[in-house]
């Protein structure tokens, strides 16, 4: 992929963002054995180690393991142009995320009463970073920033039917929630609109959308835009949400999804994941 120019600073922008996100103080890398948190070595770091290829990654069964978990994360030689990894991803939400789903915008029919609970669903699992819902095993993730964006990639064991249920799931909400109005605690009301986007054809079963929420932060005018990809390898998946004030991230998102499905197989398969990430077969 040809690296893209760098984007103007735009200090309106950068100061819309920080009254949009809503970041805690930077935690450690690692979240604990469960490998819920971003500490995993970068890829450089296995390979220059001499214990790398001793290093298990899957357990006798197959499982994905808390190292397995960390290794399959991206890293930024994977997403090029000019991403940069930071601490503390686990802690990222978005104000603009954070709101009730009008449901009188669904009539009252009971299936569109249904439509508005997961419109409100979906609303909480971006600000919760759970669009699969809880794991069953190991789990792991990684944020970089560029500019006023952000890039959250995330890799998790879970069962099987209730993975390929959540997959269902998300490619069921272009259509249930195309455009709704949610409302904060404030009062203010915010659009947020749902399309559906492709996702490269790796993996087992994938879904990819495209949300946009329309509102307001510090005051003036703002739009969140998210560019979202789930990829499922076997029993684990990959999650990727890129964006920000500036847009999208599309581009960005599929690199992600490219390079992450590979690591992701690679670990399954009880291989390291290479330094060096070249063009997908």
């Amino acid at each position: 992929m040809t690296p893209r120019p760098s984007r103007p600073v735009r200090v309106l922008t950068s100061a819309l963002a920080a009254g949009a996100l809503l970041t805690a103080a930077a935690c450690s890398d690692d979240n604990g054995a469960d490998g819920g948190g971003d500490g995993g070595a970068t890829a450089a770091d296995v390979a220059a180690s001499p214990l790398a290829a001793k290093s298990p990654t899957t357990s006798p069964s197959g499982r994905l393991t808390a190292a397995g978990a960390r290794a399959a994360l991206v890293t930024e030689a994977d997403l090029e142009d000019n991403w940069s990894q930071v601490e503390g991803a686990a802690s990222w939400r978005d104000r603009l995320l954070i709101g009730k789903v009008d449901v009188a915008d669904f009539l009252t029919a009971k299936t569109e009463a249904a439509n508005a609970a997961d419109c409100q669903k979906l609303l909480d699992a971006l600000y919760g970073d759970d669009l699969l819902g809880k794991p069953s095993g190991a789990s792991a993730l990684r944020g970089f920033e560029e500019e006023d964006s952000r890039l959250l990639h995330q890799v998790a064991a879970y069962d099987k039917a209730a993975l390929d249920d959540s997959l269902t799931w998300l490619k069921s909400l272009p259509t249930k929630c195309d455009q709704f109005t949610a409302t904060d605690s404030s009062g203010a009301r915010r659009t947020v609109q749902v399309t559906e986007t492709s996702v490269p054809e790796v993996g087992d079963a994938r879904q990819g959308l495209h949300v946009t929420v329309q509102g307001t932060a510090a005051d003036a005018p703002a739009t969140l835009t998210l560019d979202v990809a789930a990829v499922r390898v076997g029993t684990d998946a990959i999650t990727v949400t890129a964006g920000g004030l500036d847009g999208g991230e599309a581009d960005s998102v599929e690199r992600a999804v490219e390079q992450g499905t590979q690591r992701l197989k690679d670990v399954t398969a009880g291989r390291t994941p290479a330094a060096d990430p070249g063009e997908i077969d």
